[in-house]
């Protein structure tokens, strides 16, 4: 099966679209640009979620869902914001179709045109401020928490499966607050958790960082990210949280009494995560013979394999374990396909991406021991039987550390301080990956930059040092580097 994948370095684009399709995750849909995730790839969407959906009502967070169409007007109400996504909407102008007269189909009926059109979300800001004017009048209201699962659709014409798509699931946050304060430290608590979830669950290190002017969210104020880096040297943006102001408030007139009963707009933030972590995942672990899958969010973590093939002894044995696996909350199966070799059962269970293998033939029984295999390294040891279910579990953990080091050795290798532009484009055009430089500050800058190299400004890292310097481009005094990266 492996045979069927393009190897990283021959083609890293084609790889990771065999990835996607070999290992049962997405398949493109008849709607141009949008996808069919796969129930392989929606029940690891599932875990990624409901563990997100944890750490969401943990800090205080509750959900609720709002309508798909946003009315045109609304998203006039903000200058930045409809300038941000104008060219990416969905417009829906008709309610109703008919039969066309002359026998051509089913046609729009023009008669039921929309006295105002609707844009298909590409994001809630507007609708939900607008819904808020109604639910916010003092500040006891105050703080406000809410999140929503949902779809939105924004008109991408170049797409890749899971990375970038016309359509794509995710969650989006929306807070108000009575304090600019209040709703920073939100801002912040919510990138911390993102950091937190992509490198213990998805063991894929990230860096923390604000964005520059020219990449903020359209409306915000301010714009935090998690900046991953993937196995062929691009920059990945897992997830950003935004500090509005008051800009949504204003637009929308939302306003409260404050404890001196005097009338203040509320303060915002919005922050999301989306299915674009699975593409993520798959480019942070993933090798030439398929998917590789983090333990905590593996949607089967152990998968027991008869040798040859299933008979009532290896049955039994296999029931035990399972047993012994679940009580400790290990999600197990037990592959009962007669019609498929153990060979083939072995690649197709690796190109899935399942953590652990556990091989139980009649030998294996004799010696009261079964074969347990791991998918990140590929090593095989005879286990016995006594213990089998402490073995996996230290064994699946050990799994998902590993995975974490292997990631952020690559980015630490991967990540170079230049001080001259030709240093940068050498870096860049060479082993790639994450760049140290300075830079002026100014937009101007940024973008020539990225005419010349197609490198972005990914974030100012938070935890950067302050360190005088030049512009790599201009020479101007710089105060601090930054991180660049050519992305998806």
């Amino acid at each position: 099966m492996a045979k069927e994948i393009t190897g990283r370095s021959e083609d890293y684009s084609q790889w990771y679209l065999d990835i996607v399709k070999k290992a049962n995750l997405a398949d493109n849909s008849a709607v141009r640009g949008c996808m069919v995730i796969k129930p392989h790839g929606f029940a690891l969407w599932e875990n990624m979620r409901d563990q997100l959906d944890r750490m969401f009502k943990e800090t205080g967070h509750v959900n609720a869902y709002f309508p798909l169409f946003i009315p045109k007007s609304f998203l006039s109400k903000e200058a930045a914001h409809v300038e941000g996504f104008a060219k990416e909407c969905a417009v829906v102008t008709h309610y109703r179709l008919k039969n066309d007269p002359n026998g051509g189909g089913v046609i729009v009926d023009p008669e039921a045109r929309l006295e105002e059109e609707l844009i298909v979300r590409p994001t809630s800001e507007t609708l939900i401020w607008n819904t808020y004017r109604d639910w916010i009048g003092s500040y006891r209201d105050l703080p406000l928490l809410i999140n929503q699962w949902a779809n939105v659709v924004r008109w991408e014409m170049r797409t890749r499966l899971f990375l970038r798509t016309a359509e794509f699931l995710w969650q989006e946050g929306h807070t108000a607050h009575a304090t600019a304060e209040e709703a920073v430290t939100e801002t912040r608590l919510i990138l911390d958790l993102y950091a937190r979830f992509a490198e213990e669950w998805m063991a894929m290190p990230v860096i923390k960082g604000v964005k520059t002017v020219n990449e903020r969210f359209a409306g915000a104020e301010d714009t935090y990210c998690i900046e991953a880096l993937m196995q062929d040297g691009k920059a990945l943006q897992a997830g950003t949280s935004h500090f509005l102001g008051q800009n949504f408030a204003k637009a929308f007139d939302v306003k409260f009494l404050n404890e001196n009963n005097q009338e203040e707009y509320v303060w915002a933030t919005s922050w999301g995560v989306s299915t674009r972590l699975i593409g993520g995942l798959i480019m942070t672990h993933s090798d030439d013979e398929g998917l590789v899958l983090p333990p905590r969010l593996a949607p089967t973590q152990v998968m027991i394999v008869p040798i040859p093939k299933p008979n009532d002894t290896i049955g039994a044995v296999a029931e035990q374990i399972m047993q012994a696996l679940r009580a400790k909350g290990i999600s197990v199966k037990y592959d009962t396909d007669i019609r498929k070799r153990p060979g083939f059962k072995f690649a197709e269970h690796e190109m899935h991406g399942i953590p652990v293998r556990i091989g139980i033939g009649e030998r294996d029984l004799e010696n009261r021991q079964v074969e347990v295999a791991r998918r990140d390294t590929k090593e095989k040891n005879a286990v016995p039987l006594a213990g089998i279910a402490d073995y996996v579990e230290q064994l699946l953990s050990d799994i998902q550390q590993h995975l974490y080091n292997r990631a952020l050795a690559y980015r630490e290798t991967h990540t170079t301080k230049v001080d001259t532009f030709d240093d940068f484009k050498d870096v860049l055009d060479g082993k790639g990956g994450f760049v140290l430089a300075h830079w002026d500050g100014t937009s101007e800058t940024e973008e020539k930059i990225k005419e010349l190299t197609k490198a972005t400004i990914r974030c100012i890292p938070l935890d950067a040092e302050p360190e005088d310097g030049k512009c790599i481009l201009t020479g101007q005094p710089s105060r601090q580097r930054v991180l660049f990266a050519r992305a998806y």
